[in-house]
């Protein structure tokens, strides 16, 4: 268990948990709810109590940033959890569930059933009162907890669920795994444009529509972007146009969100196809022609592919290839991964 960051006048907390240790569950429960209750704050959320069954055996791994009166939590559990049954205790929150793994279930207001929220799917409602939950074992999900000022409107008494690919959903998780990495650095005016932006977000969840003339959330959609796509790299159908479609924004709005952050999109796709070309170029169980990566990574012709590396790196592919001590092709060549390379 570790914990970090004291924060910018109770702004800002960031908590990392991990209990999967051997030996580390009989004390995890305590040590998250130290954790939770000394970064975070109850003022928050307040954590409910536990079933004894997940006290005796809590194997949590993740990470929670709060910022202002929400909190994110990326949470990996390896063993079940379950609250008690009547957990008590008056709440005045919106909560999202966004499940890739596992199982969330999630108990109701009075005179309502569960609800349970499964692998790819989320959930959002707005919280009155702290009601029982339970997770399955070897969960990977999202736990949002935000302030209901203006999306308990927008709510009511709605249940809104939904896949977790949808647009809306990715923009949300592109930003907040960019708020688990900056957080800890971020001065007053970032903390404050950060909850504006995660705010904006979860009302788009909630609406099932991106509002495409909202300065704050162009650094995630343009993350959301980046990352769709580095999933596509050696796609021949990767263009601004695809991306947009899938974000379910226009392309003029990709266009002005990229723009906003100094790039372009175009820019983005062609130096991180030369980037792993160039790693392709070295790999260490034989390497492609250079005819065999101009046509992977969807440039023209070997020529084209050529001429933009030496632009990019100052050399030509098989100059790099010399100067890094490449081995010469094997018969054992294979396609370079599609995963992300280092960025430059």
């Amino acid at each position: 268990m570790h914990s970090s960051g004291a924060g910018v006048d109770g702004a800002r907390g960031v908590l990392a948990v991990d209990s999967t240790a051997p030996g580390a569950a009989p004390r995890g429960l305590d040590a998250f709810r130290h954790g939770w209750e000394t970064q975070i704050g109850d003022e928050v959320f307040q954590l409910p109590a536990f079933s004894p069954d997940t006290i005796g055996d809590f194997r949590v791994k993740g990470k929670v940033a709060k910022v202002h009166g929400a909190a994110i939590a990326d949470l990996h559990a390896a063993s079940a959890t379950r609250t008690a049954d009547a957990p008590g205790g008056d709440q005045d929150l919106v909560a999202m569930y966004v499940v890739q793994r596992g199982a969330w279930t999630l108990g109701g207001p009075p005179g309502c059933g569960e609800r349970t929220v499964p692998a790819g799917q989320f959930l959002v409602r707005h919280v009155g009162r702290l009601t029982a939950f339970e997770t399955s074992a070897h969960i990977t999900a999202k736990f949002l907890v935000l302030p209901p000022g203006e999306l308990k409107p927008l709510l009511g008494n709605r249940v809104i669920t939904g896949p977790a690919d949808s647009a809306e959903i990715r923009l949300l998780t592109a930003f907040t795994d960019m708020i688990h990495t900056t957080v800890a650095d971020l001065g007053p005016a970032g903390v404050e444009a950060t909850h504006g932006a995660l705010i904006e977000l979860a009302k788009a969840v909630a609406k099932g529509r991106f509002d495409d003339v909202e300065p704050r959330l162009a650094p995630a959609l343009t993350q959301a972007a980046k990352d769709l796509a580095d999933r596509r790299l050696a796609d021949p159908e990767l263009s601004p146009a695809m991306l947009a479609r899938e974000l379910n924004v226009s392309v003029r709005t990709l266009h002005r969100a990229f723009a906003a952050v100094g790039e372009q999109v175009t820019t983005y796709i062609r130096n991180r196809r030369l980037q792993e070309a160039r790693l392709a170029l070295t790999a260490p169980s034989g390497r492609l022609s250079i005819s065999e990566l101009a046509a992977h990574w969807q440039f023209a012709d070997s020529s084209h592919f050529t001429r933009t590396f030496k632009k990019h790196y100052g050399q030509t592919p098989t100059e790099y290839a010399r100067s890094a001590g490449a081995a010469s092709p094997s018969p054992n060549r294979h396609l370079p991964g599609h995963g992300p390379a280092e960025r430059t």
